[in-house]
C-alpha cells in the first residue's frame, strides 16, 4: 500500500504561483510513476500532470502546459507540482497519485491506482 499526503494547496489570485507536495511513505516510491489529476465541480477527473519512474520523461496536457511543472525527489519519496500564471479556470481539488509498480505508462491516466486525499488549489479573478 502506497500512503500520499498532498501539502501547498491554498488561495492565490489569478497569475499568480502555487507549489504543492505529495510526500509518500516507504522505501519503494521509484517504483511508481507519478502523477498529479485535478477535479473541479461538475468536471471529470483530469490529469495535469505526469512523470516517469526515472525522473527523465514528463507529460502535461495542453491546458497546463508550459504553466505546471512538475518534478520528483526519490531520494525524498517527493513529488512536486509546481503551478505559475494560474488562472480562475485552474481552481479544482489537486490529487497526487501513484501507478502501478514498475509502471512505464505514466502518461496514461487508468495506469493511477494510488491516491492521496487532496489539496483544494482557488484561483480568485
Amino acid at each position: 500500500q502506497v500512503q500520499l499526503v498532498e501539502s501547498g494547496g491554498g488561495l492565490v489570485q489569478a497569475g499568480g504561483s502555487l507549489r504543492l507536495s505529495c510526500a509518500s511513505s516507504g522505501r519503494t516510491f521509484s517504483r511508481y510513476a507519478m502523477g498529479w489529476f485535478r477535479q473541479a465541480p461538475g468536471k471529470e477527473r483530469e490529469l495535469v500532470a505526469a512523470i516517469s519512474r526515472s525522473d527523465v520523461r514528463t507529460y502535461y496536457p495542453d491546458s497546463v502546459k508550459g504553466r505546471f511543472t512538475i518534478s520528483r525527489d526519490n531520494d525524498k519519496n517527493t513529488v512536486y507540482l509546481q503551478m505559475d500564471r494560474l488562472k480562475p479556470e485552474d481552481t479544482a481539488v489537486y490529487y497526487c497519485a501513484a501507478s502501478t509498480p514498475y509502471s512505464s505508462y505514466y502518461y496514461r491516466a487508468g495506469e493511477y491506482v494510488y491516491w492521496g486525499q487532496g489539496t483544494q488549489v482557488t484561483v480568485s479573478s
